[in-house]
């Protein structure tokens, strides 16, 4: 594309899509709102107001439709993620899909194709790679101070952290799943980056629901409806290995009885050196004579920010034609490792991962 501005249209005005909103309105020379639509069209006409938005589309397949879009962003629960990916591909945007990319692996794969078929771009939006400390981490490794990095340890225990009890969040045929489709894809998805995109080919997994089912573990984000549904797990872990030998082990709950900050963490074990990454905190380990050393990571005090960083990027692929770092080829990685977990747990062995398209 020229130098002209990426015209964006928004699918989904509710939280996530009020972030898109302010990180991409951070970068008003690249790009600008032309449209926003929602299921409930007053929320997006409220938008349309606050950010100065030209039009608000009756329906998402109008927006797409529209000649004036370049690129759609899809905030929206996880279930219309592909169908409104896809249907945007065909009619030649560009789409940065929030996570889950798929609402499973099948899903996941129609995205793909179509992606290829297409030629367009697709990414998605996984903050967590655009962290400061994150990039910190990813400069060492790939100057070689890790050496190789043979194994890693991932996962974010929330104590009691239950989202929207009842809601879609809860319930399968919407969500997919519970935390290990919500916030466990952003630790694989880190992982994965800092490791150097290994290809995973087996899993072994758990899940449990020992709390959602009696209402318990409830969390403050989102307003439970008590008279819905609550049929995903509330705590997953899981073992997935690598082609070259490597391995990752994955730990994620909404709630669980155990002594936890409740921040998401990632330990990378590496033959020179390892790292380690905890909230807004982070490490380097080594050793130097004969001792243990410990380098502290330290976050820049002027950043501006994981989401704008990852919104540039976007623009940037949608004018060059490069592959995102989130390609659509990530997101299939991690919806076949989730859908493998919860195969897993349901048969009691391990599961090989099917790549084919």
């Amino acid at each position: 594309m020229s130098n002209k501005k990426i015209r964006i249209g928004l699918i989904g005005a509710g939280n996530i899509g009020n972030v898109h909103l302010q990180e991409f309105g951070k970068l008003k020379d690249e790009c600008e709102f032309v449209a926003v639509t929602d299921t409930f069209l007053p929320l997006a006409e409220q938008r349309a107001q606050q950010y100065g938005i030209p039009a608000v589309s009756p329906s998402p397949e109008e927006l797409i439709r529209r000649e004036d879009v370049d690129a759609v962003i899809v905030a929206v629960p996880n279930q219309a993620h592909a169908p409104l990916t896809i249907l945007a591909l065909e009619h030649g945007k560009h789409v940065l899909v929030e996570k889950p990319m798929g609402l499973n692996s099948e899903a996941a794969k129609e995205i793909v194709r179509a992606q290829k078929r297409t030629g367009k771009t697709v990414m998605v939006a996984h903050q967590m790679r655009w962290e400061p400390l994150s990039l910190q981490v990813k400069e060492q490794i790939d100057r070689g101070e890790l050496g190789n990095i043979y194994t890693a340890k991932t996962g974010w225990y929330r104590r009691k952290g239950i989202p929207g009890w009842g809601t879609w969040f809860t319930q399968h045929g919407q969500s997919g799943g519970g935390p290990l489709i919500d916030i466990g894809v952003h630790m694989l998805d880190l992982a994965f980056f800092l490791m150097g995109e290994p290809k995973p080919v087996s899993v072994y997994g758990s899940t449990y629901a020992e709390f959602g089912p009696r209402k318990k573990g409830i969390g403050s984000w989102g307003k439970p409806d008590w008279n819905g549904v609550y049929d995903v797990e509330d705590l997953a872990t899981a073992i997935i290995k690598m082609d070259n030998g490597t391995s990752l082990t994955l730990e994620v709950s909404w709630a669980v009885h155990m002594d936890t900050d409740s921040s998401p963490f990632l330990h990378l074990m590496g033959s020179d050196g390892g790292a380690v990454l905890r909230g807004n905190e982070g490490k380097f380990l080594t050793e130097r004579f004969d001792q243990t050393v410990d380098v502290p990571l330290t976050s820049p005090t002027e950043d501006e920010g994981a989401r704008v960083r990852l919104s540039r990027h976007f623009l940037e692929c949608v004018r060059t034609g490069k592959t995102p770092w989130t390609s659509a080829e990530t997101g299939l990685r991690s919806n076949l490792i989730i859908d493998a977990i919860y195969e897993s747990s349901r048969n009691g062995g391990e599961v090989k991962l099917d790549w084919s398209l």
